[in-house]
């Protein structure tokens, strides 16, 4: 076995997303207080869908028929660009949350004292920390290869779709024209090619 076939495994996957989570709940910590939050149903909802996703992409062995077939086959080439791409996406969520700091909410909120922050990744996009998840979380399904982890992407991008809705109408009720302006010049989840 050769270094390369060492790393491209489903334990090196779970490494990955290890570190995201002991990363988002140590600096979850560190957080201000919410000033404004949406409402417990529309958290709900949020959480419920990505409780669908997580099921559908990170069960292994999970029976649903149809979505069980891969729709690829294993291939070491494929597999390993989808492990470079969770860990391109866990880099991009980290860096995006060391970025926005005390301001960051698992809710949608608004802190006390809330800044538009506009520096790091969020110079160029809105919402890099969807992105980076997005992205690690397509690197996932395209590893798994079944119908079912490409299903969850599908659910983690409506649940990110919507929250970032609801940031977007609450930050630019804060920030008015600020916003607005932010918002012309930078993209949602990725850059805006000028």
């Amino acid at each position: 076995m050769t270094l390369l076939t060492n790393l491209v495994t489903w334990r090196t996957i779970g490494f990955f997303w290890t570190i995201f989570v002991l990363y988002w709940s140590a600096s979850a910590l560190r957080v201000k207080q919410a000033q404004r939050a949406e409402s417990p149903g529309a958290r709900f909802a949020t959480v419920g869908v990505l409780g669908v996703a997580a099921i559908l992409i990170f069960s292994r062995g999970l029976n649903l028929g149809v979505l069980s077939r891969r729709f690829v086959s294993p291939n070491q080439s494929l597999e390993t660009v989808a492990v470079a791409m969770v860990a391109a996406g866990i880099a991009l969520a980290i860096w995006a949350r060391r970025h926005i700091g005390e301001f960051w909410s698992a809710r949608v909120t608004l802190k006390e004292d809330h800044q538009l922050i506009q520096s790091g990744p969020y110079a160029r996009v809105r919402h890099p920390i969807y992105s980076g998840l997005l992205l690690a979380i397509l690197g996932t399904a395209l590893f798994v290869g079944e119908w079912r982890a490409l299903l969850g992407v599908a659910l983690v991008f409506v649940a990110h779709w919507q929250k970032a809705r609801r940031e977007e109408a609450l930050l630019a009720g804060q920030f008015g024209s600020a916003y607005e302006e932010y918002r012309r010049r930078t993209g949602s989840l990725v850059p805006r090619l000028r």
